[in-house]
C-alpha cells in the first residue's frame, strides 16, 4: 500500500497529513521529515494542562494543540495537526517524533468503541462535530540540560491520556516523569482527543428566541434573587438563558453539536461582585454577560449579550460626585501603579467617589464610570490640591516674565496648590494656585 504520511517536526510543532491509506501503525521515515511551522487547522482542546508544582518548587504549563479537518472534496486528503508543549523554569519544549520510530494512527469514537481509520478520505464532512482519537508513540520532549534530572508532574486534559517508561501498559491522564541526564523523556504512547471540523462549511452559528423562532442579537431575562441575603446561582442564571434562547447554525435553530460558554464570572467580578467555589454571588439589580455559542462542526461562533434584570437585587450603584481636575491627572491601580498613559487634563470634571482612598501614604479619589467603581485612581493632590505654608512673600505670576496681579502673599501664609509643580521657560518651578482656570502661580522655592 502506498503510504503519504508527511510529518512535520519541528521546534514548534508536528504537522501530520495523513494518506488515504494510512491503515496501521505507521512508521516516520526519514525522507517525510522536513522543516515547518504548525498547521493549526482548530484547535479542539480548549484551555490548557494542568499546572502542577515540581519537586524542585518550579512549575509546569502545558499546552495542547489538536485539530483535524475534514475531507471536504473527493480526493482531498483529511489532515491531522498535532503537537503539545510544556515549559519548564522558563525552557519550552514542544512534543517532536522520531523518523523510523514514531507511529501516528487515527481512530473514530463509535459508541463503546473505537474504530482504526484506515482511509482518510472516509473523514468527510458528514464526520464533522465527531470525536476522535490521535494515537502517537515515542513522543518526545526536550526541556534541555538545564532541567536535567528532575522529576516533573504532567497532567493531559480530561480523556486524554499517555504513558511513561516505568508506567508499563498503565494509559493515564496524569503522571510523574523523570528527565535523564539532558533534561529529556520519551512518552512511550500518547492519546488525544479531537474533534474533526469542516472549515469548508459556512454555514453561521446565529441565536434564536425558543418561543417564535426570530433571530436576536441581544437577550434578556428577569430573575429573582433567594431569600438567603438576596443571592443568585451562576447555574440558574444560564438555565433561564438557555429556556429562552437557542443557537443554531443552519435554518431551525436547534443543534447538539452546538457548545455553549459564558463569561458570568468575569462580568460580574468587573462589577466588583465575587463568585464562590459553588457558583453563589450576590445578585445586583441588573448585570450583563456574554454568552457564546460555538459550532462544533467548524468553529463558527456568535455571541449573545444578555442583560439579566433582578427586581429584588442589590443596588449596586457606588455614590459619587463629579470634581474639576485642576492639574493633569493619570490613572493609577490599586497599588498606585500608573495605568496606562490616559489621562484627565486640567481644567474637565471627573466623576469621583465622595471619599479618598490612602495608597501609599497618599490620597487617591476613585474614578466611577456608571455608578460602578472601575479600580483606576486619580491622585487627590490634582483635585483638591496640598496646603503648603509659605517661607518667604510671594508674587503670583501668569508667566516666567509676568505677574498675574498686584498681590503679594505673606510669609507664613497657607496657599493650595494643585499637583506637581511645572517648570516655566526660565528653568524655575512653579505652583498652580487658585481653583479656577486662571493662569496664577507661585514659585516652589518660596514654599
Amino acid at each position: 500500500m502506498k503510504k503519504n504520511l508527511r510529518i512535520v517536526s519541528a521546534a514548534a510543532a508536528a504537522l501530520l497529513a495523513v494518506a488515504p491509506v494510512a491503515a496501521s501503525a505507521v512508521s516516520v521515515n526519514a525522507d517525510a521529515v522536513s522543516s515547518a511551522n504548525n498547521s493549526n487547522l482548530g484547535n479542539n482542546n480548549n484551555g490548557t494542562f494542568t499546572v502542577l508544582p515540581l519537586n524542585n518548587g518550579a512549575t509546569v504549563n502545558v499546552k495542547p494543540n489538536i485539530s483535524l479537518n475534514t475531507s471536504a472534496y473527493e480526493g482531498v486528503k483529511a489532515n491531522v495537526s498535532v503537537s503539545f508543549s510544556a515549559t519548564v523554569d522558563g525552557t519550552t519544549a514542544t512534543s517532536n517524533f522520531t523518523p523510523n520510530a514514531s507511529t501516528i494512527e487515527l481512530w473514530k469514537n463509535e459508541k463503546d468503541k473505537v474504530t482504526k481509520v484506515t482511509d482518510l478520505q472516509q473523514v468527510t464532512s458528514s464526520n464533522a462535530g465527531a470525536t476522535y482519537q490521535v494515537k502517537m508513540t515515542s513522543v518526545g520532549l526536550n526541556f534541555g540540560s538545564q532541567n536535567a534530572n528532575k522529576k516533573i508532574t504532567l497532567t493531559f486534559p480530561a480523556g486524554d491520556m499517555f504513558k511513561t517508561a516505568d508506567s508499563g501498559s498503565k494509559l493515564a491522564q496524569s503522571h510523574e516523569v523523570q528527565l535523564d541526564k539532558n533534561g529529556t523523556t520519551t512518552l512511550p504512547e500518547v492519546v488525544m482527543n479531537v474533534t474533526a471540523k469542516d472549515f469548508a462549511n459556512p454555514a453561521l452559528v446565529t441565536w434564536h428566541n425558543r418561543e417564535t423562532g426570530a433571530n436576536v442579537n441581544t437577550g434578556d431575562v428577569s430573575l429573582y434573587a433567594g431569600s438567603d441575603a438576596g443571592k443568585m446561582n451562576v447555574a440558574q442564571v444560564v438555565s433561564a438563558v438557555e429556556k429562552k434562547y437557542v443557537a443554531g447554525n443552519w435554518a431551525k435553530p436547534e443543534s447538539s453539536t452546538i457548545s455553549y460558554s459564558n463569561n458570568i464570572k468575569d462580568a460580574l467580578k468587573a462589577m466588583n461582585i465575587d463568585v464562590d467555589g459553588q457558583g453563589w454571588f450576590v445578585a445586583p439589580k441588573s448585570f450583563t454577560f456574554n454568552m457564546t455559542a460555538k459550532a462544533n462542526n467548524n468553529d463558527a461562533s456568535s455571541t449573545l449579550a444578555v442583560t439579566v434584570n433582578v427586581p429584588n437585587g442589590k443596588d449596586m450603584t457606588v455614590p459619587s460626585q463629579s470634581k474639576t481636575v485642576m492639574h493633569n491627572a493619570y490613572f493609577y491601580d490599586k497599588n498606585g501603579k500608573r495605568v496606562g498613559s490616559d489621562k484627565v487634563t486640567r481644567y474637565n470634571s471627573a466623576t469621583v467617589a465622595m471619599n479618598t482612598t490612602t495608597i501609599n501614604g497618599k490620597a487617591y479619589y476613585e474614578v466611577i464610570e456608571n455608578g460602578k467603581a472601575t479600580g483606576k485612581f486619580i491622585n487627590a493632590a490634582n483635585i483638591d490640591g496640598t496646603k503648603r505654608t509659605l517661607k518667604h512673600n510671594a508674587y503670583v505670576y501668569k508667566s516666567s516674565k509676568k505677574r498675574a496681579n498686584k498681590v503679594v502673599l505673606k510669609k507664613g501664609t497657607e496657599v493650595v496648590t494643585y499637583g506637581g509643580a511645572y517648570t516655566f521657560k526660565n528653568g524655575k518651578q512653579y505652583y498652580k494656585i487658585g481653583n479656577n482656570t486662571d493662569k496664577t502661580y507661585v514659585k516652589a522655592s518660596n514654599f
